[in-house]
């Protein structure tokens, strides 16, 4: 079952994969993922990381409270999955191009 194992290469390939898992991390902070929610009226962008980076509110929802957080929590919910999404996809291209067990 375990043919192949090479546990001396384990060390070396942890290594490699911490090594991505930084440099994918900074590269995230670049990304930058847009919800918008209301026809557009409300807009928020987070970068990879999953900061909020900019909130933008149609002035026509100062008036109307409620409106706005409803608006305002979708936006920032559909975000937040996009950054989810963004982390799943990165981590599954890197691993990718791993295979610590060696199986072929």
């Amino acid at each position: 079952m375990f043919e192949g194992l090479d546990l001396g290469n384990m060390g070396k390939i942890l290594e490699q994969m911490q090594e991505k898992a930084k440099a994918l991390q900074e590269e995230a902070k670049n990304i930058e993922l847009t919800a918008k929610s209301g026809g557009g009226l409300v807009t928020v962008k987070a970068n990879g990381a999953g900061e909020i980076i900019d909130v933008m509110i149609d002035d026509s929802l100062m008036e109307d409270k409620e409106s706005l957080q409803i608006l305002l929590m979708s936006a920032m919910n559909d975000v937040i999955k996009m950054v989810e999404d963004n982390r799943k996809s990165q981590t599954l291209g890197m691993m990718g191009g791993l295979n610590p067990f060696g199986f072929k």
